[in-house]
Order: C-alpha cells, then structure tokens, then sequence
C-alpha cells in the first residue's frame, strides 16, 4: 500500500455497567492486520453521518449491542444541519500511524448498552466485561491500541484509579 495522506474522524465508546457492585467496561480485540492489540470499540464516521448515529452503528456492528444512553446526550443541540454535543473526551493523533502519513480525530462518550453480545464483530473478537482493576492491568502490560489506551487512562484517572 503506497503511503498516502488521509483524515479520519472516529467516534468511540467507553460501554460501562455496575456489575455485583463493580463497573466494568467493553474491550475487544481487533483484527484488522494492525496486531491484535486491545481496543475500546468504535470506529470512523461516514460522510455526513452524526457522531452519535456512527457511535451507535460501529457499537453494534463491533459488539452486537444496542446503545441505549450516551452521557451528555440530554445537552445535545442541532441547528438545522449542524449539531453540538459534549463527548467525554477527544483524542488526536499527532503524527502518522499504521503505516500511514495521515491523522485521526477522535471522540470519545462514555455509554450503556444493552442485548447479546457477539464472540466476534466486524474486525473484532475476545468482545468482553472486564472490570476496572483489570482493565488498569491491561492498559499497563498489553498491547493496547494507543487512542484507546489514552481514553482508558483518562477514564481510570477520572475514577481516581491510575496516576498519571
């Protein structure tokens, strides 16, 4: 593949529950030829498409659930064809990656969702809960996808559970 500039804009998800009193969250390998690094699902926005349409499509495409709340969903405003909204955070790859001479912006909302998650989804597999003392553990000694990886790191320091 010759190198060549690109743009991606990508809307991602940090899928929260409480589980026997513990929150957890989604994680999932991918398996798009990059390695198999760990990642938060999501992926790039089409053309024209509403970051909270293309979060709600790459979730259920990725997990097989439904998203059923966004936080800061209630603050959502649309004017005509331009809408705001306040996403948890947003990421941005500063140089290339993958190979590629491009840069991606991202953001991220923190979600619930629910109905029957699949073993495997579009470019992904090992689709799981993990809670957050694991989820500290992986983003510490695996190979995480780095947008990811920030988002978690983030998420955790936000739950007063990683030192950055």
């Amino acid at each position: 593949m010759d190198k060549q500039e690109k743009f991606w804009i990508n809307a991602r998800a940090i899928i929260e529950r409480t589980e026997n009193g513990k929150r957890e969250i989604i994680v999932q390998q991918n398996t798009k030829g990059y390695g198999e690094s760990w990642e938060l699902p999501g992926g790039r926005i089409e053309m024209h498409e509403s970051l909270y349409d293309a979060l709600r499509r790459e979730v259920k495409e990725e997990t097989g659930l439904d998203v059923i709340a966004i936080k800061g969903e209630d603050s959502y405003l649309r004017e005509g064809t331009v809408e705001c909204m306040k996403p948890y955070c947003v990421y941005q790859y500063l140089e290339g990656f993958e190979g590629v001479i491009g840069n991606a912006l991202g953001f991220y909302f923190i979600c619930h969702a629910s109905g029957d998650m699949l073993a495997e989804g579009d470019d992904t597999k090992n689709i799981k809960w993990i809670g957050l003392d694991e989820l500290k553990d992986i983003v510490k000694d695996k190979n995480f996808a780095l947008s990811g990886k920030v988002a978690v790191m983030q998420y955790l320091k936000d739950n007063q559970l990683f030192d950055t």
